[in-house]
């Protein structure tokens, strides 16, 4: 191979990189805050959902990923599920079950995990989390659409 030839496949390879990677990566679930011009000061900077689609009757994980500009001494979670609009499921959550408290300030990740009984209705669901400090200040709101499926229907490729 010729030395001016190299620049070409290097541009042609990434090139291919920058086209084919959209492909390649999982659909991130798109959030919304509750008050579009609220500043909360816990900024949520994604949301992973484990298995996506959620099978009824196995376990499901939801994980925030937030960032806080102060530390967090503790706190309560509030989910918030429904199905068609239709309020079907509301927890409240010790914050210090979900994550290890005092919360520094920085990144930090709240998991929680769920077993959705078998008869769960498959189809559309929205969930709406709120997390207040452990002096019931609201620190932030967001807002996201999953999809429930049989879980007899999906495989276990």
């Amino acid at each position: 191979m010729e030395f001016h030839s190299l620049p070409k496949l290097y541009l042609l390879f990434s090139l291919s990189i920058i086209f084919l990677s959209p492909f390649q990566a999982q659909a991130a679930t798109q959030i919304s805050y509750c008050d579009k011009k609220a500043n909360y000061p816990v900024k949520v900077t994604g949301v992973d959902i484990s298995p996506d689609p959620v099978k009824s009757g196995h376990p499901a994980t939801f994980k925030i990923y937030a960032t806080s500009g102060k530390s967090i001494l503790g706190g309560e979670v509030v989910i918030g599920v429904s199905y068609v609009g239709v309020p079907v499921h509301t927890e409240n959550i010790d914050l210090c079950k979900e994550v290890k408290c005092p919360v520094s300030n920085g990144n930090f990740v709240i998991s929680h995990t769920q077993t959705l009984p078998a008869i769960t209705p498959p189809g559309p669901y929205s969930l709406k989390m709120t997390l207040k400090n452990d002096r019931d200040e609201l620190l932030t709101c967001i807002k996201f659409n999953f999809k429930i499926v049989l879980g007899s229907l999906v495989s276990d490729i």
